[in-house]
């Protein structure tokens, strides 16, 4: 009877369905809501599993998911729950439908189309008893509509165990659709099938993965349940809806921040899926392939991925293949959009060499800067339309991958510069067009007022000008000193606001054109501006500019908050963007030292410089970071005066950064110089020039303020250097040589002791002391 009412209902779903529509609104006619007041009706009263199944039938059959209503929703799962459809589809599963009178097929039907339904409510959606059932939702996807049956020639034997616990990931292994496999258990014969699932079971399974997918942690949930190795299954085999549904579903899961958990996690099945795509890409039609682009970004590889470099290469070569006659076509702004954008990703993901001859390189990078000024020289109040601010993005990406690769000194002795192939005249021609373009981005960048901080499209913008003014600031320098006022501004609005930027921060886990997978903070913007102030505030112009605009006190600021951050951190891991921030204000404490001694916030940072050293200093990955607030500190105690109190702060740094510089050298012997420890070995490239100005500032400080002479005896730096010296040869090299003799000379000029001390460790007159011969006569001398 069960059976009879599944078959009456399917074909009144096939053939009279869409008789009884509502017109406008896609609900239900008047028949049908009659029918299913009477079907609701019979649920909350069932008395059996045969009358709630008989119900569910007809609510499955007559009335789509689509055409129910929330409230309706919540009364057949009132009425119902979720565990019965999850019991369906097991059964349906193991085959064991005796039971229930039904055949698998229906169960199954039954089943997917209730889970269907109940997961348009998204309260429903995230409810445990629905999210068990994925796992075998992803089965039925990716394998069918597998059973099982034992024969020892009682029919009626009941299956064993096929199926996991609901809890668990459903077993993916490849099986052939439609054929049997047959085996022996324990003397019984096994025979296990796989049939084809309709489509409208399918459409119920994917409706339910898309539901979940939408959820906040909808993707998470899917990938932890198997999904992405379900779906690439179910697309390598062809199976019903996997193209038109599941390829879409995949690319969400791999499009956001699951991406690069789910690479990790599966990267055979995704680079498999990923060659056939480009396989697909490749042997399409012109206009296909351009419909294809987008497409195949989802499915990049991640940056930094660990798939075998030869193999990706070649893949990504062959789409590149494809690209090269689309950029030597003449294509509308519509239509090269996508193809920049799959090239940006692209050179994320491996570089220029794959892009092809050096002409190509320059054309991609020509096809881009077009776009950015035809997108961004627009009247002020021009608004631009998502399509484009997605494709200026990816150009973007170019520009700042050509600024890495063809911004070659133009006085390079070389006529062949030995970055992607491009001869001196080719880079000097990007870089002419890279000027053009950015100066569109000057110009867009004016236009912009404080409501708009929050775009996305304005941080992209703003942050690929970034990039540009880290390598060239030569260029365009009375457009860049009058937009400093929004630069400064922007950054200091974004600092002060962290926590009100949703908008940016799902921009920022969702980049297409970037392996930085972050949130956002708020110190993004000043972090990418960082290596531009460094050189800006080293010219006199500029500089006075971003003193108007209180720099070094947004700079302290950026200190304070990442060293709290860093601090969290187990272990703490390097960050440059601290160390560029060190040095732009270096280049304020060395240039402006009446701005240093009056600002406040000078004040601040000796304090924070004080509490940073001590815990620094041990840490071997954060010694370039030590050397650099070392550095800073002593530069700042050089402009105290006499008159100076000494505060705790003060002596607490001086007496660190004494500790500090005490570490650097070791002695070698009567034959051989003195050495860098091997603490410094790895980083004495970077940190050298910071060492020798730290031991010049500490010459200057014994000047301005003779106290700290009694701290240099009492931390015994002057007595290791003493030692270091006259148990060597010489210094390690000259520079070294000059910034250790003129800190020695002040201590000699300034202190009657040390000169004393100094003059006796030179008797000898051998070792390293005697090439000081400043130092000597000084020493010397009554």
């Amino acid at each position: 009877m069960m059976a009879e009412s599944g078959e009456a209902n399917g074909k009144d779903e096939q053939g009279g369905g869409k008789e009884g529509e509502s017109a406008e609104d896609g609900g239900l006619s008047d028949a049908q809501r009659e029918v299913l007041e009477r079907c609701l009706h019979a649920l909350k009263h069932a008395k059996n599993d045969s009358h709630t199944l008989a119900a569910l039938l007809l609510i499955t059959r007559l009335c789509p998911a689509s055409q129910l209503d929330q409230s309706t929703l919540r009364r057949i799962f009132e009425a119902v729950g979720l565990n019965l459809p999850a019991r369906l589809l097991v059964t349906a599963i193991r085959g064991s439908s005796e039971s229930s009178g039904l055949a698998p097929n229906e169960l199954l039907s039954l089943g997917t189309a209730l889970l269907a339904a109940l997961s348009t409510d998204p309260d429903m959606a995230y409810k445990p008893q629905l999210l068990t059932t994925i796992p075998i939702l992803l089965q039925i996807l990716s394998n069918g509509l597998n059973q099982q049956k034992q024969e020892n020639g009682n029919q009626a034997g009941e299956a064993k165990g096929s199926l996991k616990s609901q809890n668990s990931e459903s077993s993916l292994a490849k099986n052939e659709q439609n054929g049997d496999d047959t085996s022996t258990q324990n003397g019984q014969s096994t025979t296990q099938s796989y049939s084809k699932i309709d489509e409208a079971i399918a459409a119920d399974c994917y409706q339910v993965l898309y539901s979940v997918c939408a959820l906040p942690l909808g993707p998470e949930q899917l990938l932890n349940r198997g999904a992405v190795r379900a779906l690439c299954l179910a697309i390598e085999q062809n199976q019903i809806l996997s193209c038109e549904k599941g390829t879409p579903l995949l690319g969400c899961l791999l499009s956001g921040k699951t991406k690069e958990k789910a690479w990790n996690k599966n990267p055979n099945e995704l680079f498999r899926l990923f060659t056939k795509l480009t396989k697909d890409f490749t042997q399409a039609s012109e206009k296909d392939q351009l419909e294809m682009c987008t497409k195949l970004v989802q499915f990049l590889p991640p940056v930094g991925s660990n798939l075998e470099n030869e193999k990706l290469k070649d893949v990504i070569s062959q789409i590149w293949g494809v690209l090269r006659p689309m950029l030597q076509s003449k294509l509308t702004p519509k239509q090269i959009g996508p193809v920049l954008v799959l090239g940006a990703c692209l050179l994320d993901v491996c570089g220029w060499e794959p892009v092809g001859p050096p002409k190509l390189c320059c054309l991609l990078v020509n096809r881009a800067c077009v776009e950015v000024r035809m997108g961004l020289e627009e009247p002020p109040g021009q608004q631009l339309s998502p399509e484009t601010q997605h494709t200026l993005t990816g150009c973007y990406r170019i520009m700042e991958a050509a600024m890495e690769k063809a911004c070659v000194t133009g006085a390079a002795p070389s006529a062949q510069s030995s970055v992607s192939g491009l001869s001196l005249q080719q880079s000097r021609q990007v870089l002419g067009v890279l000027q053009e373009a950015f100066s569109a981005v000057v110009y867009h960048l004016q236009q912009v007022d404080q409501s708009r901080y929050g775009d996305p499209f304005i941080f992209a913008t703003f942050r690929s000008l970034c990039s540009w003014l880290a390598e060239e600031t030569s260029c365009l320098k009375e457009e860049v000193i009058a937009l400093l006022p929004f630069l400064i501004g922007y950054c200091r609005s974004h600092m002060s606001n962290d926590g009100e930027q949703m908008g940016l921060s799902d921009w920022m886990d969702q980049m297409s054109v970037s392996g930085e997978r972050v949130g956002w903070t708020g110190k993004e913007p000043l972090r990418y501006l960082l290596p531009a102030l460094c050189h800006l505030s080293a010219e006199d112009i500029p500089r006075r500019e971003l003193l108007s605009l209180d720099t070094p006190q947004l700079l302290v600021g950026f200190l304070s908050e990442s060293w709290t951050s860093m601090k969290e951190q187990s272990p703490p891991q390097r960050d440059s963007s601290l160390e560029t921030a060190c040095s732009a204000l270096l280049n304020f404490t060395i240039t402006e030292p009446q701005r240093v001694r009056s600002d406040p916030c000078f004040r601040v940072l000796e304090t924070l410089l004080s509490d940073t050293l001590p815990v620094l200093m041990h840490k071997p990955s954060l010694l370039v970071l030590a050397a650099n607030i070392c550095t800073l500190g002593l530069m700042l105690g050089r402009l105290r005066t006499k008159t100076d109190s000494v505060d705790s702060s003060h002596h607490r740094l001086l007496s660190y950064s004494l500790r500090f510089l005490s570490g650097t050298l070791t002695p070698g012997s009567a034959s051989t110089p003195a050495t860098v420890s091997p603490a410094w070995d790895h980083c004495w490239d970077e940190v050298a020039e910071l060492w020798r100005l730290s031991v010049q500032a500490l010459g200057s400080c014994v000047r301005t303020q003779p106290w700290i002479i009694s701290l240099i005896r009492d931390e015994g730096w002057l007595k290791h250097v003493l030692t270091t010296l006259g148990q060597s040869t010489a210094p390690p090299d000259e520079d070294t040589q000059n910034a250790l003799e003129e800190a020695l000379c002040a201590l000699a000029d300034q202190c009657l002791l040390c000169k004393q001390e100094i003059n006796a460790a030179m008797q000898s007159d051998k070792g390293g002391l005697s090439c000081l011969t400043s130092l000597k006569r000084l020493a010397a001398s009554k």
